[in-house]
């Protein structure tokens, strides 16, 4: 294992922004895992786990302590009959695991099409899209602890699992470092297809039975059209994807929004079994007057989608976090909601 010194994080994220790593090192075994950790006990300083890249917002001063580049590889299948287990690599490129588990005709992630980073950070944030989420398929999750230097393995309903949330990321951040995270897939079933946007697709085509192939392509394709897939020559996709979780509102709390909203016109809601509703954060971004394109200097909204925000040549990650604490008082202001953002701010 390799320890490097001063390495700029910024051409490591989507985001293109940020200062550098004080300590760097790429891990591809467990063992290196381990010694990384021990490496920067000894020294007191605090551990970041480096995937994609995706979901992070660097500052521009940079990242004090040591960043690990998860790398580990490798994908196990078990064949239960009419299910299929399967086992992945925190550091597996996730998009690609998809499609490959899609191509042997294994249902349960096809939706998750295009989404960036690394298998080891879906169950973080219970990852999601298009009507399914990671959590509808994972059993357990292997992680090592960092204050016990152990391997820890949780089963799906020890990870408690809610919106765009986790152990790992609400009760626990940063404690405990992914490894390994175990899907179980059905073999042979139809491709999920609840969500609405999917669903005028696929009516319009006349296609009621989509294949999960054909439901790939079409995840891919909507993506696109809202420069939600990384894409170089798309000037959209310098950003973190969606900025902000859609917020979820208790039943008083949707009371006193539609009161607020009252005469914007249809309001998106997506009412939760719980009997709170969801929102769309994209809606409440563009009706509290930042409409698709918005720029604040270096860094704006994208022009296809309001939900995301895009660094444009010249930013720095203070440009992004101005223009994102601009957005969340509008909201605030004009509907009584409060946005949370979705990315991690590493640094000070």
């Amino acid at each position: 294992m390799k320890i490097e010194a001063q390495v700029e994080l910024a051409p490591l994220t989507t985001l293109g922004v940020g200062g550098k790593a004080a300590h760097f090192a790429r891990v591809e075994h467990e063992t290196e895992l381990r010694d990384a950790l021990s490496w920067a006990k000894q020294r007191a300083l605090e551990v970041r786990v480096l995937g994609g890249g995706s979901n992070i917002v660097v500052a521009d001063s940079g990242f004090a302590g040591l960043v690990i580049d998860m790398s580990l590889r490798g994908v196990r299948i078990q064949n239960l009959g009419a299910e299929v287990e399967v086992r992945a690599a925190a550091g597996e490129p996730w998009d690609d695991f998809v499609k490959s588990m899609v191509a042997r005709g294994y249902q349960g992630l096809e939706c998750l099409s295009g989404i960036p980073g690394r298998v080891g950070a879906t169950p973080i944030q219970n990852v999601g899209a298009y009507g399914q989420d990671v959590s509808e398929t994972i059993t357990q999750v292997t992680a090592v602890d960092t204050i016990r230097s152990t391997l820890r393995t949780f089963r799906a309903e020890e990870c408690q699992f809610t919106y765009r949330d986790s152990w790992f990321k609400s009760r626990e951040p940063g404690r405990y470092i992914v490894t390994e995270v175990t899907f179980r897939l059905q073999l042979n079933a139809p491709p999920t297809v609840r969500y609405a946007e999917l669903e005028r697709h696929f009516v319009e085509l006349g296609n009621r039975t989509p294949t999960l192939s054909e439901l790939r392509e079409t995840v891919l394709q909507l993506r696109r059209a809202k420069s939600m897939v990384l894409d170089a020559s798309d000037p959209n996709s310098r950003s973190c994807g969606s900025f902000f979780v859609n917020p979820v509102l208790s039943a008083a709390q949707f009371g006193a929004f539609s009161a607020r909203a009252a005469g914007v016109g249809s309001v998106p809601q997506f009412p939760q079994a719980d009997g709170r509703v969801k929102l769309s954060a994209g809606w409440l971004i563009e009706h509290a007057g930042f409409p698709r394109g918005t720029r604040d200097g270096a860094v704006g909204l994208s022009t296809k989608h309001a939900l995301a925000l895009v660094a444009h040549e010249g930013a720095r990650a203070a440009d992004v976090t101005r223009l994102a604490a601009r957005v969340q008082h509008g909201v605030l202001e004009r509907f009584g909601v409060q946005l949370e953002p979705e990315p991690v701010f590493w640094g000070a």
